[in-house]
């Protein structure tokens, strides 16, 4: 069943990143808040991004900008924001209690097709949707920030979500063009933080040690592993070294499981490596938000350009 209506929970960031994405696939999207006042911004915030995106030639989808802006509405109640949607995206803040609450409402008024979805990054389905009426309709889609530059979205189910509830959000995103991974079970992290925070561990301990400077270790993975990474995994990458996986094993494990047993616990994220790796990023990047907005702003504009020239290699 493709949905008509997408709702959308929470007009922040997040929020307004989805309905971008929904909006520019053709679908009609309800953005909901508990403020009149909040919405009023985000609209004039969405407008803003499209008209800017336009303008630049990067604008998603096959609509106009006013076209996109004419799909998306607001609503303050929420019973009135979930009627006629098939699915409903949560973006609230990182609160489980407050997620909790939130789809305790949703519960208690959706029938039972909609799709109730959350946004966390890492709250597990188990802790968010446990003891709901509507649990096998309950998953977890989480993108990745910016989610409209960035087309990957995680989509993991509760021990109880039915598995057409998976395959309809899957092929959901898929319509909105965006670039969906299944989890077969729910863990700590999902994969895409676990991933990340992997690289982070080293990368504080490496400078933490002494071993490089920030600087030149923010380079090795943009100037490096990243190229290599924004068009093959790493998986891919050991495939591609040698004659397959198989073979880079062969060739690889030894060396790969010293290096590893080198590396040492869970950093604690403070004390003396967090003043220099502070201090080192904000003589690059002034911690003033105007100063942070054009870094970020400089950000999204290449992966916009990166997000367009994989689109045009993968025509090619």
């Amino acid at each position: 069943m493709e949905p008509s209506q997408v709702t959308i929970i929470g007009s922040g960031l997040i929020g307004r990143s989805w309905a971008m994405v929904f909006a520019a696939g053709g679908l009609r999207v309800k953005l909901y808040d508990i403020a009149q006042e909040q919405l009023t911004t985000a609209l004039e915030n969405i407008r803003k991004q499209m008209k800017e995106m336009e303008k630049s030639g990067v604008l998603k989808g096959a609509l106009s900008a006013e076209q996109q802006l004419a799909l998306i509405s607001v609503c303050t109640d929420l019973k009135a924001a979930v009627e006629g949607a098939t699915f409903i995206q949560e973006c609230t803040p990182e609160n489980l209690e407050l997620k909790k609450k939130i789809f305790g409402q949703l519960d208690l008024i959706v029938g039972d097709s909609v799709i109730l979805s959350s946004s966390t990054s890492c709250l597990l389905p188990s802790k968010l949707f446990t003891g709901l009426k509507h649990v096998k309709q309950c998953i977890v889609s989480h993108p990745v920030n910016p989610p409209y530059f960035v087309p990957l979205v995680e989509i993991v189910p509760h021990p109880e979500t039915d598995p057409s509830t998976t395959e309809r959000t899957y092929a959901l995103m898929k319509k909105i063009g965006q670039s969906p991974v299944k989890l077969n079970r729910e863990i700590e992290g999902f994969v895409l933080n676990r991933l990340q925070y992997a690289v982070i561990s080293e990368a504080w301990r490496l400078v933490g040690e002494g071993v490089i400077s920030p600087t030149d270790l923010d380079l090795v993975m943009s100037d490096g592993l990243g190229m290599r990474y924004a068009f093959i995994g790493p998986l891919e990458t050991m495939h591609l070294n040698a004659e397959g996986v198989s073979s880079y094993c062969e060739r690889y494990a030894e060396g790969m499981k010293l290096v590893l047993n080198t590396f040492g616990p869970v950093p604690e994220f403070s004390g003396e490596t967090v003043q220099k790796v502070n201090q080192a990023l904000s003589e690059k990047i002034p911690v003033v938000p105007k100063a942070l907005d054009a870094r970020r702003k400089w950000r999204d504009e290449c992966l916009t350009g990166l997000a367009k020239l994989k689109t045009q290699m993968k025509s090619d």
